[in-house]
Order: structure tokens, then C-alpha cells, then sequence
């Protein structure tokens, strides 16, 4: 059995009539980088200040390598947290920012002076300790912040948004700099955001909520690739769903009916033929073609065109309703005008039943 670092077991919040997060749970194993995931006022948040200290939950437990901390405070829990303003100190230098928390605790003069460089170092912030904060730029600062997290060597590292005030470029390569350092450090981090890029990016593990709930846990590959509701399946990238009723078993797949067309899905544990289910196709999942190349192929229109750069967008319709197509790596305008018929063909393994409790 896997060693735990972080658990969180039963854990309900409530802020007066509104219940913030209902009865979530979840374990991360040391080192771990685990990614809360949602849209905003999904209870991430919420669920971070209560590992922190900062909220005290109604019901439910925070333990660290076992040992129950729900009652300790923020500053006995040894925790480093990095938030989403950076709340750096704009009257201290670099390296003061950095030592506050070592200062804090008393340590002797030669000892915080060598665990600020080290620190500073491992977010190559090296030769910066005597700079003022308003002379460093946007990622310089998330470093500087990172450093302050780092430096008390904390039981584990908790992230609130910390890349939201960043432009895209920054972003980007800041995200692969915070995993670097976690992984280089043993880190066990959890981490909020609601963008799914930096999500599917960084995570070892990404956990998808939804009004105060973990709807999906699992690695990027699976929440993605298969996602098992509807609010899953929408909110991480870009998904087909089409409502469908299962016709019969054919091995390791289902055949399903959605209007007057037939696929093939991978099958799901406890559905049956005569289910009402919704399916999940990723738009990148289906190949068009001119010309019909297998069987299961099916007719479908083009209604128009978008070029997107990496890619090209394709409207279509079909018997079951209206779907979205891309086109990885175009090699120049479409040429599947509007109007056009084409072949689609989807792989069994791509169409993806959801709960069936979400059909509307």
C-alpha cells in the first residue's frame, strides 16, 4: 500500500446557507504534484485554506503523514503556500522576502543566509538578494515566491492560482519551472487552477470539481481521455456529446444509436443494451476523408471552416446532430468547403460513454 503524505477525509465547509465543499475526499502520495482543478466557486479554493489552516471545516479531517493536523493552526502545519498576488513584501529586499519565515523562527544569522541562497539558486534567482521588489518583473517575483515556500523546507507546498496574473508566455514557461523545482525538492504540491492547459501540463494527477464536489481524480490521460461526466467532459477541452441508446454488446465494445447513426463505443461497466447514454467524441478523434475507407464510416457535411494556426476547425453535420472536427497540422487553407459531403470514421476507444445520470 502506497505511503500517504496528505489525506483529506470527509471534509464538508459551509459558509452560512452555502455549502462550499460536500463531504471531499482525497490522498496525495509523497512527492506528488496534484493539480485541483474547476471553474470558479467549484470549492478549490476553499478546499486548499482547509489543508492550509486557514478555513476550519464543519466536518471531516486533514492529516500529514498521518498525523491529524485539522486543529493545528497555518503556522505549525509547515507549510509552504504560494498565492495567486505573490504577497511579497515591497519595503524587503529579495533576500529579506526570502528569510522572513527562517527569522520567524529564530535561526542563526549564518543559516538563513545560506538557505536563501540556496533557495534563490534553485529558482535561478542567484546574485538577486539585494534587489527591491519593484525592480524585478512579474515571473522574477512568482520566483521570489517560490523561494519563500521553499525555504523553510516545508511538509508540503500549496499553490492558489500562483500563474493567474501572468501573461501567456510567462505562464508557460513558469509552470514547467514550478514542477521542476517540486520534483527536483521530493515536493508533495497541490496545486489550484482553472486552466486545463496547465493543468493536463504539469500534473501527475489532476482532480476535477464541480459545486463543492471531486467529480473525477485520475492522471491528465485519464480525466481527458476519459472523462466519466458530462461537466468532465465540457470543461476539460472540447468534446461532441451526443445522446444515444445502446443496441448490443459486439466484445469489448457497445453498439450505440444516436438518431439514425450507429457507432461502436468502448464499453462501460453496468450498462446494458436498452441504456440511454451520452457520448463523449473529442474533435480531434474523428478523420475526415473524401472517400469512404472502412466500414463504420459515416456521411457527413461540412457547414464551414476556421484556420487556426496549428489547426483547422470543421463544422459538420450529420444524421445524430451537428459536430466539430480539427485538423491537426493543416498543410495549408481547407478544402473541405461548405456543403461538402465527406467520410468520418471514430475509433471504438475514442467514443466515451458518460454517467448515465447525466442525460438530460
Amino acid at each position: 500500500m502506497a505511503k500517504i503524505a496528505i489525506a483529506v477525509e470527509g471534509i464538508t465547509v459551509r459558509f452560512g446557507e452555502s455549502v462550499a465543499l460536500q463531504s471531499v475526499s482525497l490522498a496525495l502520495e509523497p512527492g506528488e504534484l496534484l493539480l485541483l482543478l474547476g471553474p470558479s466557486g467549484c470549492g478549490k479554493s476553499t478546499l486548499l485554506r482547509s489543508i492550509a489552516g486557514f478555513v476550519q471545516p464543519e466536518s471531516g479531517r486533514v492529516t500529514f503523514d498521518g498525523e491529524d493536523v485539522s486543529r493545528l493552526p497555518p503556522h505549525q502545519r509547515q507549510i509552504g503556500m504560494v498565492f495567486q498576488s505573490f504577497a511579497l513584501f515591497p519595503h524587503l529586499s529579495v533576500g529579506e522576502n526570502v528569510a522572513f519565515g527562517l527569522r520567524e523562527q529564530n535561526r542563526p544569522k549564518t543559516e538563513i543566509d545560506e538557505r536563501v541562497e540556496r533557495a534563490l539558486s534553485d529558482v535561478k534567482m542567484g546574485g538577486f538578494a539585494g534587489r527591491r521588489i519593484d525592480q524585478l518583473s512579474g515571473g522574477e517575483q512568482q520566483r521570489v515566491a517560490l523561494a519563500r515556500a521553499l525555504v523553510t523546507r516545508p511538509r508540503c507546498l500549496l499553490l492558489d492560482e500562483p500563474l493567474s496574473n501572468l501573461d501567456a508566455g510567462l505562464r508557460h514557461s513558469m509552470r514547467d519551472e514550478i514542477r521542476r523545482v517540486c520534483k527536483q525538492h521530493g515536493l508533495t504540491t497541490l496545486y489550484v487552477t482553472h486552466d486545463q492547459k496547465e493543468a493536463l501540463a504539469i500534473a501527475d494527477r489532476i482532480a476535477v470539481m464541480k459545486a463543492g464536489r471531486l467529480e473525477q481524480l485520475g492522471t491528465p490521460w485519464d480525466v481527458y481521455r476519459m472523462p466519466r461526466s458530462r461537466s468532465v467532459a465540457t470543461f476539460l477541452g472540447e468534446t461532441n456529446l451526443l445522446e444515444a441508446v445502446v443496441l448490443a454488446r459486439e466484445g469489448d465494445n457497445l453498439r450505440v444509436k444516436s438518431a439514425e447513426l450507429e457507432l461502436l463505443a468502448r464499453a462501460r461497466p453496468g450498462v446494458e443494451p436498452g441504456a440511454k447514454v451520452l457520448l463523449s467524441i473529442r474533435p480531434e478523434c474523428l478523420r475526415l476523408s473524401a472517400t469512404r475507407e472502412a466500414d463504420g464510416d459515416f456521411l457527413v457535411t461540412s457547414t464551414g471552416s476556421s484556420y487556426l494556426g496549428e489547426l483547422c476547425e470543421h463544422s459538420l453535420s450529420c444524421q445524430a446532430g451537428e459536430l466539430r472536427a480539427y485538423e491537426l497540422n493543416p498543410s495549408g487553407p481547407s478544402q473541405h468547403a461548405a456543403g461538402r459531403q465527406l467520410w468520418a470514421r471514430v475509433s471504438p476507444n475514442d467514443v466515451v460513454l458518460l454517467e448515465p445520470e447525466q442525460v438530460a
